[in-house]
């Protein structure tokens, strides 16, 4: 695979393009595909750009092709069950070769649509939710044998199929996805298949673990001052997001923290992007500091991964792997007690590995450790009583308790946590808050779609007259996870 990032390539011309706000969403140019060999493209630029009644615009188009947004329009409404079976054929690209920024795979996937036109990792295992509702096992397999090859070539699963997320992956579904793909098809093979996979996966999470001292993190781990290991979201990269640039230049002038790029690109690993979670005032980005924290969720996910792994040696009679595995698995459950709950608040936090405690953030990734059956009794009592007072409202589940203006606050509620949280509910016991969870945002997404004929990426689950907003870009409709989120749960 050409890891080349042609962006880097275009440099002056990137950074004048991003600078000058010739397209409305920074992301337009990070897509472009060149028309012409870049040398060329970069000569013509130097050669024109000072010339009197220059047009950067009108050269970028005339040098560059554009995907633009995805944008499906139907003549006539259809039932939105019948309109989201349509749309997985309207979502599915293939990308057999390289073009831009765009990696090639082997296999056709789903988008998720709006601005979204490549494969993001942990959205196509909401999709695949879905897509085994609706009986499409192939693109199930497609998708988990495209997250294969980009963990073989890449050495793990970027954010998205573009070269400039290749410093960053997102929260490590893979494991779930082989569960969900053996739910469907009971074939125990698909464990051995993808062993080696699992195991190149977890290894690059926790990669550099054996260099570090207590209180220190390195890359995606970190070692508590009691010397216990978690993880980390991260990037390896601290520049401006080329997706993003101008606007994290912009808040990079007036940060507070050290290693604003990166913490802001960390960010990005995590899903969330972005959150008061993520910020030491709780309030502004520019105090972003997501390097500090090691995160329940990311932990809970590990947990299933070694779980997984344990699983995929069994079946190999690999004593010694299944045993290691095992053991880790059942040390990072300790762990995910020990340093994420809240005694205080009685909650999953994130922790805070300078300060040694918990963040003061109240937020939906609370649930995991309920989702993965993790959690005790007691600690799923004083959960479920957190969500009916704290984030469960008519419009479906919050993912936190503060409402910053980012698009990760309240007062949005975003499918996968409607389905982690039906799910973490279920596994307790507590059947009719996992009905109440499922039917506020169901009915909400169908009002949504009622009115404007639309399935979109979030909700406003406070006020369900309105559609959700926030963030550094619109609300885009398609929507994969939406889409996906909204079958499953009303199979159920």
């Amino acid at each position: 695979m050409n890891n080349q990032l042609y962006i880097n390539e275009i440099q002056n011309l990137f950074d004048a393009v991003q600078r000058s706000e010739i397209f409305e969403d920074q992301k337009m140019m990070t897509d472009a595909v060149p028309l012409f060999p870049i040398i060329k493209i970069n000569e013509d630029y130097e050669k024109l750009k000072n010339n009197e009644g220059f047009d950067l615009k009108e050269f970028v188009m005339s040098h560059f092709d554009f995907l633009g947004k995805i944008s499906i329009h139907r003549e006539n409404q259809l039932p939105i069950k019948e309109h989201i079976e349509k749309l997985w054929d309207e979502l599915t690209r293939t990308a057999y070769e390289e073009k831009g920024t765009l990696l090639k795979l082997p296999e056709p996937y789903i988008v998720p649509g709006g601005r979204f036109n490549e494969f993001f990792y942990w959205d196509s295992y909401f999709i695949m939710l879905g897509l085994q509702v609706s009986g499409r096992v192939e693109m199930m397999e497609n998708i988990v044998e495209n997250c294969s090859y980009l963990i073989q070539n890449v050495g793990f699963i970027p954010n998205a199929s573009r070269t400039h997320f290749l410093s960053r992956s997102q929260p490590p579904y893979f494991s779930l996805m082989l569960d969900l793909l053996f739910e469907t098809t009971h074939k125990e093979e698909i464990y051995t298949k993808y062993h080696d996979s699992l195991e190149k996966e977890y290894a690059f999470w926790m990669n550099g673990e054996k260099d570090l001292e207590k209180g220190s993190g390195i890359k995606r781990v970190v070692k508590t001052n009691d010397g216990d290991i978690l993880n980390r979201y991260y990037d390896a990269e601290n520049s401006p997001r080329p997706e993003s640039y101008l606007i994290d230049i912009e808040d990079e002038e007036s940060a507070s923290g050290e290693e604003f790029y990166r913490n802001i690109r960390s960010g990005c690993e995590s899903g969330w992007d972005f959150s008061s979670r993520w910020f030491a005032d709780g309030e502004h980005i520019q105090t972003i500091e997501t390097l500090n924290l090691a995160e329940v969720d990311l932990n809970c996910l590990l947990w299933h991964l070694e779980k997984t792994l344990a699983k995929s040696s069994a079946f190999q009679n690999f004593k010694e792997k299944e045993n290691y595995f095992t053991e880790r698995a059942a040390k990072r459950r300790q762990m995910i007690n020990k340093y994420f709950w809240d005694e205080n608040t009685e909650i999953y936090k994130d922790y805070h590995i300078k300060k040694n405690t918990v963040t003061p953030s109240e937020h939906i990734a609370a649930l995991y450790p309920l989702f993965f059956g993790i959690a005790e009794d007691k600690q799923a009592e004083a959960i479920a009583k957190a969500v009916g007072d704290k984030f469960l409202y008519q419009g479906g589940l919050v993912t936190t308790t503060k409402n910053s203006g980012q698009q990760w606050d309240l007062p949005n509620a975003w499918a996968p946590y409607q389905w982690l949280g039906f799910k973490a509910m279920k596994n307790y016991g507590f059947h009719e808050l996992a009905e109440k969870i499922k039917n506020n945002w169901c009915y909400n997404v169908e009002r949504v779609y009622k009115n404007t004929g639309k399935l979109m990426e979030k909700y406003n689950a406070l006020d369900t007259e309105t559609i959700a907003g926030g963030g550094e870009y619109p609300n885009q409709d398609g929507f994969g996870w939406t889409n996906g989120v909204y079958l499953k749960l009303q199979q159920n």
